[in-house]
């Protein structure tokens, strides 16, 4: 786990009592190096010194726990909206009450009691060799369990988050009795044991190891824009399907988020929110776009080429908050369809 780290300096994070006027103390969950571009934003436009430090997002929550009331945390920033959910269930946020995030981020990407919002959106989508599966055959999340597709899918393990919140919408959408027939259908048609991550999966179907793959679209994004040959020439390969699009009962792609909320007790309050509230400006929004791949969860944004050539897509406007309460339900399911 790496240090307090700041773009500027690194104050003592265990120090008692606020930080000197001008800091904001951040937990991060996000690895990208991009993200430095944004911190060095904030500070520019503000003066405050953002200090950072970075580790997995189930860590940081532990130490935010077990730092208590002595936290030096202002703010946590995590992926997935079921680590947010469980932040917000241990108390390691607090409410805050702002007109800048409730009028820039849609309700549904925001908690209803105002503990966390999104900064970022990412959709889970198809990626598919079409000389191997018509994509006119996969528009919906439902064609993943259609027999036809036997041996063809490749998607990551049932751990994973991204998984893990995708079945909770859909138990969200169609009842657990549905959503279990779906996860034994996409089982059923496993091309291989679920190994490695999202780019994994991507390579292996350019590789004709499978046909379409199930993957959050950023990992697609930075295949296309990678100055790697080989990932150029198996990107060149694959296409992505924004599913439920169309057709009966279609509720639009599932997204999940990258999201931030005010520390429960944040010694930095009113510079954690100038922070909180500048992760939706047009500013912070186009360097997530452009430095992850991620779609804005605000509006005014630059986005890259690469994201607009994928064309727009309805994105899912169930409230994501709650997915996260789905949790132990979805990971019961994947364990007793015999999803590893």
């Amino acid at each position: 786990m790496a240090g307090m780290g700041s773009c500027a300096r690194a104050p003592d994070p265990t120090a008692n009592g606020p930080a000197a006027a001008g800091e904001v103390n951040l937990y991060s969950a996000r690895h990208y190096d991009s993200d430095k571009a944004l911190y060095a934003a904030f500070e520019e436009e503000t003066g405050i010194t953002v200090n950072v430090i970075e580790a997995q997002g189930p860590v940081l929550l532990e130490r935010l726990k077990a730092e208590g009331a002595n936290s030096p945390a202002d703010v946590f920033l995590t992926v997935d909206v079921g680590n947010l959910h469980r932040a917000k269930a241990q108390n390691v946020f607090q409410p805050t009450q702002s007109s800048v995030l409730t009028n820039s981020v849609p309700a549904h990407l925001r908690d209803a009691d105002g503990h966390w919002v999104a900064i970022a959106k990412r959709a889970r989508v198809f990626v598919v060799n079409p000389a191997l599966a018509p994509p006119e055959r996969l528009s919906r999340y439902e064609d993943l369990a259609d027999p036809q597709w036997r041996g063809q899918i490749c998607v990551r393990s049932s751990n994973n988050v991204y998984n893990v919140s995708l079945l909770g919408a859909l138990i969200e959408h169609w009842g657990a009795p549905a959503a279990r027939d779906w996860a034994a259908g996409v089982v059923a048609n496993f091309a291989r044991a679920p190994q490695g991550g999202d780019t994994d999966q991507l390579r292996a179907v350019a590789a004709g190891a499978c046909s379409i793959a199930l993957v959050n679209h950023y990992y697609f994004a930075r295949l296309i824009a990678s100055t790697n040959a080989e990932d150029q020439a198996a990107a060149a390969k694959l296409q992505l399907i924004f599913p439920g699009q169309s057709g009966e009962n279609a509720f639009g792609a599932h997204v999940n988020v990258t999201g931030a909320g005010l520390a429960a007790h944040a010694p930095n309050r009113d510079n954690a929110m100038r922070f909180l509230e500048f992760l939706v400006s047009p500013t912070a929004q186009t360097i997530l776009a452009e430095g992850a791949f991620e779609y804005p969860a605000s509006n005014g944004a630059n986005v890259p080429e690469t994201l607009l050539a994928f064309g727009d897509f309805s994105e899912d406007q169930l409230p994501i908050g709650a997915i996260g309460p789905r949790e132990s339900e979805a990971l019961a399911i994947f364990d007793a369809v015999g999803w590893p």
